[in-house]
């Protein structure tokens, strides 16, 4: 068998990809898995909206098959300092559920990488959750994510006649330097991922919030330059 025929065969795959760093590094470990990518974004009127961007060089840069842009307004729904008039916090990390986790938001959005994988006869998903190094949001557990793969089998045509979905989250319980580390040894450019809540002007990561500073303390941690253009570095 040829190496075209090998690849023509291989699996689908549907990888969330926001544009994040951990988001690339797991759609870039379905691709290591031996599957063919298809490639999902949120278009969810989010603040950062340049995590858009970001997930389309990423789409390209592991050559996904199709990549969708999926508009999803949840800043009618609000509640989140990503897609409401609340401000984002950049004191620094904090015990609790931040003010910047959107209302069940990757329940959504696995259920509609859950729909599209269905559709295309896809039985993996792969998303960038981890438990470790995060923000405290629920849905980045990995009881959740057995929850859902659950969920899967029992709420679809597919999961019900005995092809059940399985739900990849190959970050869990990597830390953010682990996740940095990984990068590096997949050969990915971290530079072209997207990890800020509130960007700068001039298109550049503010180094305050939350997520900026995960970012910084992984690159820190791992002993790896960290290519971001920051405003300021908290």
């Amino acid at each position: 068998m040829t190496a075209e025929t090998t690849l023509a065969v291989a699996p689908l795959a549907v990888a969330l990809v926001s544009g994040g760093l951990d988001s690339m590094v797991a759609a870039a470990r379905a691709r290591e898995d031996g599957h063919r990518l298809l490639a999902l974004s949120i278009d969810y009127n989010q603040r950062h909206r340049l995590e858009l961007a970001a997930a389309r060089r990423i789409a390209t840069l592991l050559g996904a098959e199709r990549h969708i842009v999926l508009p999803l307004d949840l800043s009618a729904f609000g509640g989140s300092a990503l897609t409401a008039d609340i401000d984002v916090p950049k004191e620094g990390l904090s015990d609790g559920i931040p003010v910047t986790y959107v209302p069940a938001r990757n329940t959504i959005f696995l259920s509609l990488a859950l729909g599209w994988a269905e559709a295309a006869g896809a039985r993996d998903l792969y998303i960038g959750v981890n438990a470790l190094d995060y923000s405290g949001y629920p849905d980045c557990r990995p009881e959740f994510i057995a929850a859902f793969e659950g969920l899967a089998e029992v709420a679809t045509k597919a999961g019900v006649e005995g092809a059940p979905f399985r739900i990849h989250a190959p970050l869990q319980n990597m830390t953010k330097a682990d996740i940095v580390r990984e990068a590096d040894r997949l050969g990915l450019n971290a530079a072209i991922s997207w990890s800020c809540y509130d960007p700068a002007p001039g298109g550049l990561h503010c180094g305050q919030c939350d997520s900026c500073r995960i970012r910084i303390r992984g690159f820190e941690e791992a002993g790896l330059p960290d290519p971001t253009p920051y405003a300021v570095r908290a």
